[in-house]
């Protein structure tokens, strides 16, 4: 039985994108260029179904609407600049399907439907031109977004703070470490915690031949 099969990516939910930045380290941090286009935004987690646009065509994106199963996140390789992949229709089929979000390395419009459609949409900004629908790309293949190398069915887990891929094979090994994390944290007075980091930072100091200075 792999990971995937004993934890589902609703389990990471409740589980801050700082934590697991914390455990899976910045190659699995995307790019924060890509953030959310309207706030406050909810915490989202759900498998990736993975979508490859050419600069200035959405085709992909808007046959993935129809086929991605409820609950995933759309992530999409782009990096273009001048087109929008998607609109206020686009999300608000994606939302009545169930798609959790959107994660796109591009751009998008109908801000104002999307915002008040509550779609959680994370791009790199709108513009108000459509891209073109013409460059067929295979569906699911694993993508290159915000700099992170994303396979379909790894967990996606976005929020305020940011986009955090953790890779399908790891989803259980991560969960737990991220749960006894949290655990620990709740437990930790701010008494506690500062004394623990004051004896951290100054032992770090003092191995780096800091020198208080007094005047």
């Amino acid at each position: 039985m792999t990971d995937a099969e004993t934890t589902t990516a609703a389990d990471f939910r409740d589980v801050p994108t700082t934590t697991l930045a914390d455990l899976l380290g910045r190659e699995h941090v995307i790019d924060p260029g890509i953030h959310p286009l309207w706030q406050p935004v909810p915490r989202v987690a759900g498998p990736a179904f993975t979508v490859r646009c050419p600069p200035g065509d959405n085709l992909m994106l808007h046959a993935a609407i129809h086929r991605a199963a409820p609950g995933s996140v759309i992530v999409v390789e782009s990096g273009d600049r001048e087109y929008a992949l998607a609109g206020g229709n686009v999300c608000a089929v994606a939302r009545r399907r169930g798609i959790a979000a959107f994660v796109a390395d591009g751009l998008v419009r109908d801000l104002a439907e999307v915002r008040e459609l509550g779609f959680p949409v994370f791009a790199r900004g709108t513009v108000p031109i459509p891209g073109a629908k013409s460059a067929v790309r295979p569906l699911n293949e694993p993508v290159r977004c915000g700099g992170v190398l994303v396979a379909a069915g790894d967990v996606v887990v976005a929020d305020e703070e940011g986009i955090v891929t953790v890779p399908a094979a790891r989803t259980t090994e991560i969960l737990t470490a991220a749960r006894a994390r949290l655990a620990k944290e709740a437990a930790q007075s701010l008494d506690a915690w500062e004394k623990d980091h004051r004896t951290r930072i100054d032992t770090i100091l003092a191995a780096q031949g800091f020198q208080e200075s007094f005047e």
